[in-house]
């Protein structure tokens, strides 16, 4: 019998869509200059079975599966894993360049080291002795830890299969190669294989993996859309690189709740856990400062204080620029044409800055009090209150609605030391109210502004 011949198909390195020829545009998503040729096999015919050994098991019978957690010993990343690492799971962390994967993962290893765990650390883009600097600048030094540097899937297969590890490292995903494949590494094809194999490894053998994932300049993890939904948690690391802050998030949990943030601060000998992040971010807080407002986060279910900071200045340019860093970008502008229309405090003839200190990255909508409160402090040169709060979502008629968790917000601004909470009126109404804390209400943007240029903490 003649040997099926192969076939030349494209495929677009954005999403994985295929095609018989070169196109200049993917139809799929949108992005250009993406396809790659790549050799691909004609699928086998399979032919059903008509013995099938499978049969509907009533829900109430099945037998409950034990879930086994090991602790990483790194109470942060602990809280985002709801408890720990999952055996037999497939982790994905994803985050920019130097951000800091490589050494929470290293931190990882030598706590699981020192607990009597076997890890096998396999990385295609340095040499164990480059590993082995930055384990020592790190104090990292736990012979339970192997080091392998490979890029082949089925090595790193062997591997796994031979010394049986409790966990394995893999970093990163785009330099690991199925030699059975004929496109580039990094490709959609590899990275979907690979990760395909890693999942055997880590369902077969009841190994718990970890893979490193780089992220585009858009800030998503490269590869498939599909790369996600293989895994069964995934976390992003956040921050800024010339900061010290790094917050890392669970975006997909099949384990756990999701949403959850876990946050350290990068010391010379590693990730430090930041207990308190409501104390780190408002350290250094300028007092009496026009356009500082202190506003409350939640995060999964972690209440976080931070600082919205805003500058408004005259322009000098035909059309006003607007800068937003930590918030979303078109949020923020909608906010501005609001804080115009609703409040009659004139924008579009200044330049506006808005700022969350420390590196955080929020999008949470009740953030948008606390950026109208900053930006009409700053335009007006007036400062707010330094021990009131703010929160509460704005709508586009000027009105404050209501947001979530209100009891949270307000018991960790208390814990804090603010006297004072501003918030909408709508979350009035069974609010727990502090010793020492005084609440109030306010309908509109303008009621805002006024209670919190009235200085009612003082």
């Amino acid at each position: 019998m003649a040997a099926a011949k192969t076939r030349t198909v494209h495929v677009c390195q954005s999403c994985g869509y295929e095609t018989a020829k070169w196109l200049g545009r993917c139809p799929s998503c949108g992005e250009f200059n993406t396809f790659e040729a790549m050799e691909k096999a004609p699928e086998m015919q399979v032919q059903e079975s008509r013995g099938s050994t499978s049969k509907a098991v009533s829900l109430d019978k099945v037998p409950p599966m034990g879930e086994c957690r090991i602790p990483t010993r790194i109470s942060e990343l602990d809280c985002v894993l709801s408890g720990g690492i999952v055996s037999g799971s497939l982790i994905l962390i994803g985050g920019d360049p130097g951000i800091g994967k490589s050494t929470l993962l290293l931190q990882i290893c030598q706590n699981l080291g020192e607990d009597g765990k076997k890890i096998l650390y396999v990385s295609g883009e340095e040499s164990v002795q480059q590993i082995k600097l930055r384990a020592d600048r790190m104090d990292v030094d736990s012979k339970r830890i192997l080091l392998l540097a490979e890029t082949s899937i089925s090595a790193l297969e062997s591997a796994a299969k031979e010394l049986k590890p409790d966990l394995v490292v893999v970093d990163s995903i785009q330099t690991i190669i199925d030699d059975t494949l004929s496109s580039t590494p990094g490709s959609v094809t590899q990275v979907r294989a690979c990760t395909a194999s890693l999942m055997r490894i880590a369902k077969g053998l009841g190994i718990s993996v970890f893979i490193v994932g780089h992220v585009t300049k858009e800030g998503a993890i490269a590869g498939p859309r599909v790369l996600e939904h293989m895994v069964d948690t995934v976390l992003y690391f956040e921050g800024e690189r010339g900061g010290g802050c790094r917050m890392i998030r669970a975006v997909k949990n099949r384990f756990g709740s999701t949403n959850e943030v876990g946050v350290f601060e990068m010391g010379e000998k590693g990730l430090k856990e930041i207990r308190n992040p409501s104390e780190y971010m408002l350290s250094g807080r300028p007092i009496d400062a026009p356009g500082s407002v202190v506003t409350c986060s939640v995060e999964g279910t972690r209440p976080i204080l931070a600082e919205v900071q805003a500058l408004a200045c005259a322009t000098s340019f035909p059309s006003p620029r607007r800068t937003a860093t930590g918030l979303d970008y078109n949020r923020v502008v909608m906010l501005l044409a609001v804080l115009e229309k609703r409040a009659g405090i004139k924008i579009s003839d200044y330049d506006c800055y808005v700022n969350i200190a420390g590196g955080m990255k929020i999008v949470e909508p009740s953030l948008d009090a606390a950026v109208i409160a900053s930006v009409a402090s700053s335009a007006l040169n007036k400062a707010m209150d330094p021990l009131t709060m703010f929160f509460g979502e704005v709508g586009l008629t000027g009105e404050l609605r209501a947001v979530g968790q209100t009891d949270k917000r307000i018991i960790e601004a208390s814990k804090m030391g603010f006297k004072t909470v501003i918030m909408p009126s709508a979350c009035l109404k069974g609010a727990k109210k502090p010793e020492g804390c005084r609440i109030l209400g306010a309908s509109n943007i303008a009621e805002l502004v006024q209670a919190g240029l009235s200085n009612p903490g003082k």
